[in-house]
């Protein structure tokens, strides 16, 4: 029940939340809308740097509108072979991944070596089944956490995305991976594992690129999810990476879930949001206010027009409340 209870914190909302208008700082990009009518999630791979692709996702909450791709997965994809980034909400998604990597002409990429699923959330794994002849790779933890909670988004997401999940089901990575840096068709390549946002988050480092996929520590004009969060955790990863990247040439930050940016805003923005949701429930357990009220107060103007805000806010403190409450109460 704990963990039903904990996909549902996740999924059961739906979105209300508002396009971000800039997904980089010298043009707007934004991803084409979903054809409902034939199941078209109608994915446009845009380079990033020489052999680094990004597909992108709303950003937004999951609806039905959107085919629940609020995503950003990618490819590294060079002569001497591919890596896939995570693969989505859904087996039309992970087909139609395939086929956006096939569509890139420019890049001949080699053979698919691997699959990655940056964490344990299911639209980071959803499309696993259209990868079934390719190793899928996590870190250890998030396998852990896709096999304990798979059925449970399942059921969330058929009832949240209707059609778009045809002939889905939860398809945990098979494979652990281990940190460490590799090589990839002249590509120097570094996975780094971190927490909070999760208990295991992978991020992705192209030394080459100077692209970071950072998965789901970092979150770009979207209000974080936090239905596994340690915020203390999270801010010391955010802390941790920021310092890795001193002195990184990047080109792309690319957020879980948000605009790709050349620079850290998608980092500052996730540290701005959880200091200051922190803030705000211990300040508004230690004044006595019950869950109600804490949802009743308004958004700053910085956070109130992100992607998803309302609802992932009320995830947020429903979610994250009761423990400030304990602590005020000095249990």
């Amino acid at each position: 029940m704990i963990r039903r209870a904990t996909a549902l914190v996740l999924l059961t909302c739906l979105a209300t939340g508002l396009q971000a208008a800039s997904p980089t700082p010298t043009a707007a990009h934004t991803p084409r809308a979903p054809d409902m009518a034939t199941l078209d999630y109608r994915l446009q791979p845009r380079a990033l740097a020489p052999g680094v692709w990004v597909l992108e996702g709303a950003v937004a909450d999951f609806s039905r509108r959107n085919g629940c791709n609020i995503i950003n997965t990618g490819f590294i994809a060079t002569p001497a072979g591919t890596w896939v980034v995570n693969t989505g909400p859904s087996f039309i998604y992970g087909q139609q991944q395939r086929k956006a990597l096939q569509a890139i002409a420019a890049t001949p990429a080699g053979a698919v070596q691997q699959v990655l699923n940056l964490n344990l959330h299911p639209d980071y794994f959803f499309g696993n089944q259209a990868w079934a002849d390719t190793p899928t790779r996590a870190l250890a933890g998030s396998i852990a956490g896709m096999q304990a909670e798979g059925a449970a988004y399942a059921d969330n997401l058929y009832a949240l995305c209707g059609d778009w999940m045809k002939d889905t089901a939860a398809t945990p990575a098979t494979t652990p991976i281990a940190p460490g840096t590799f090589t990839l068709g002249g590509h120097r390549l570094e996975l780094q594992r971190y927490h909070g946002h999760t208990s295991d988050d992978l991020v992705l480092l192209d030394h080459t690129a100077g692209v970071v996929f950072a998965g789901g520590l970092v979150f770009a004009e979207r209000v974080p999810t936090t239905p596994h969060a340690d915020l203390g955790a999270w801010l010391a990863s955010l802390d941790r990476l920021e310092q890795t990247l001193q002195g990184f040439s990047l080109k792309a930050l690319v957020p879980s879930h948000g605009p790709v940016y050349p620079d850290l805003r998608g980092l500052h923005q996730t540290r701005d949001y959880l200091r200051w949701l922190d803030e705000r429930l211990r300040t508004s357990a230690q004044a006595g206010l019950d869950l109600s009220e804490v949802l009743a107060l308004p958004l700053p103007p910085r956070f109130a027009t992100w992607g998803a805000a309302a609802t992932e806010y009320a995830r947020n403190a429903t979610h994250l409340y009761p423990g400030h409450e304990l602590k005020a109460l000095g249990r």
